[in-house]
């Protein structure tokens, strides 16, 4: 884990579902009052092509947003509250 301001970024290449979305779940709801109060975003770094569709559906699910994006081989998945003003439109 590395916090880089009000970026919270988890590195789990290497892990598989369940195993990523378990983390990611539980990464969300221990930090879901920081998700809304906005003064925090989590960024998590897979290469679990799955997880770019298992952890977007958990986040809105939990009523937060999510940004998929590729890097290389790997996927970054940002999940963030919905009024957050850096969301992509």
């Amino acid at each position: 884990m590395e916090r880089t301001g009000s970026t919270i970024e988890y590195d789990i290449r290497g892990q598989i579902c369940p195993s990523t979305l378990l983390i990611a779940l539980r990464e969300i709801n221990r930090n879901a009052d920081r998700l809304r109060s906005e003064d925090a975003s989590l960024i998590f770094i897979t290469d679990n092509r799955d997880a770019t569709q298992t952890l977007p559906e958990t986040a809105a699910n939990l009523g937060f947003s999510a940004e998929v994006g590729q890097q290389g081989g790997s996927y970054t998945i940002r999940i963030f509250h919905r009024n957050d003003p850096h969301a992509a439109v």
